[in-house]
């Protein structure tokens, strides 16, 4: 794994600073609806203002594009913030100029600010240098503890970092550490599960992951076009038919990189996308012509099982079928079941990412079972395809 400067290496007493977090947190009512992202952070924060700092909170909030937009200011976190972490924090209506620069003024050490969000700014994903140099000068370190945002190379996530002493945030750290025991240095065999809707937009990832892991699971939408490249008739089920050569390809560079690809044997087919739609179990070669595969059948269900058992790692992004729709959830949940209960056992490393993989997991009850679950959606699938993520790679010690 990559060195990287961590809160373990900075004296924080008595100096400013910057940490760059993820507050783009969902809002109703003027009100935060889901603090996981804040919960997520605290630590770092917690931590810091322990050790004598004065932490000064970077962030952005929704796509103000580049001009302030009221309804798009952060001071309607700040109540969230200052609940999760126990204590007051102030808030300051620029991340720049003197109204920023007042409000750092103002800090004791030990005391949390959040600065005003930092997309009201063109020079923000512009990363642009006058922009990352006013954000400077209002600290004398930099933390970035935001992996969900690391994908982005903007002034606050990756341009600060070369301007200021840089070390990762616990978030950041765990994230990192996580993602490394899972493709950077894992124990084999390695498992992946890949499913979701369509292979489009999913290539890169498969095109990575079938050099990097021994065994891969494709469920899903996208396994009904690996199906119908290999000549099955999918029906009506949702397929990429263009794609066919792509899946070709992508089993092709599999086999040649010694990874054995793993797809459904079965399924349960419906007419209807519809919760409790009439449904069953048929053979690949019986798919009805007016039905649609929504889940997978259970010997699907026992090759993945089986899989997972085989492996020691296992990094999983997307459901294998319709998992918001009852009964097409079954073969999910029984995979999430199995991964859970061997992690728990001590007999697999399990990393999960991804917007509908965490509510697969936990719609199936055991995203508190996995070794770590990623909720850093892009970041976290451009790490999966092998990219080099910039508020990362400018980390490095």
């Amino acid at each position: 794994m990559a060195k990287f400067r961590t809160l373990d290496d900075i004296d924080a007493a008595g100096r400013r600073v910057l940490v760059r977090v993820d507050l783009n947190v969902p809002v109703r009512d003027g009100a935060v609806t889901d603090d996981t992202r804040i919960r997520a952070v605290a630590p770092t924060i917690t931590e810091l203002a322990g050790k004598g700092a004065k932490v000064i909170l970077l962030a952005h909030f929704g796509r103000p594009k580049g001009k302030r937009d009221e309804s798009q200011s952060l001071k309607v976190v700040v109540p969230a913030v200052a609940k999760v972490l126990g204590r007051p924090v102030a808030f300051a209506d620029d991340c720049t100029g003197e109204t920023a620069a007042a409000a750092v003024s103002a800090l004791a050490p030990g005391e949390v600010l959040v600065l005003e969000n930092t997309r009201f700014y063109k020079g923000e994903e512009g990363n642009d240098p006058e922009f990352v140099k006013a954000l400077a000068a209002n600290g004398d370190l930099y933390v970035n503890d935001a992996f969900s945002a690391a994908h982005r190379a903007h002034a606050s996530t990756e341009g600060l970092a070369h301007v200021l002493p840089a070390f990762a945030g616990r978030s950041m750290q765990a994230e990192l550490e996580a993602l490394d025991r899972a493709l950077g240095a894992p124990v084999r065999p390695v498992a992946a599960i890949v499913g979701g809707a369509k292979v489009s937009s999913k290539i890169d990832l498969l095109e990575n992951l079938v050099t990097k892991v021994d065994l891969l699971v494709i469920g899903g939408g996208m396994a009904n076009t690996f199906l119908a490249a290999r000549g099955v008739d999918v029906g009506k089920s949702l397929c990429e038919h263009d794609l066919a050569e792509t899946a070709r390809r992508i089993e092709k560079a599999a086999a040649a990189a010694g990874c054995r690809i793993v797809l459904p044997e079965d399924a349960v087919v419906a007419e209807a996308f519809a919760a409790n739609a009439p449904n069953r179990v048929v053979t690949l070669d019986a798919v009805p012509a007016e039905s649609m595969i929504l889940d997978v059948g259970p010997k699907s269900v026992a090759a993945v099982v089986a899989a997972l058992e085989e492996a020691r790692t296992l990094v999983w992004n997307g459901p294998l079928g319709a998992f918001e729709l009852e009964p097409f959830d079954r073969g999910t949940v029984a995979a999430a079941r199995e991964a859970a209960g061997l992690t728990v056992a001590g007999k697999l490393t399990s990393i999960a990412g991804g917007g509908d993989t965490v509510a697969a997991l936990n719609h199936a009850g055991v995203a508190d079972k996995f070794s770590y679950i990623s909720t850093a959606g892009g970041a976290f699938l451009e790490w999966m395809e092998g990219k080099a993520l910039p508020g990362v790679e400018a980390l490095k010690a």
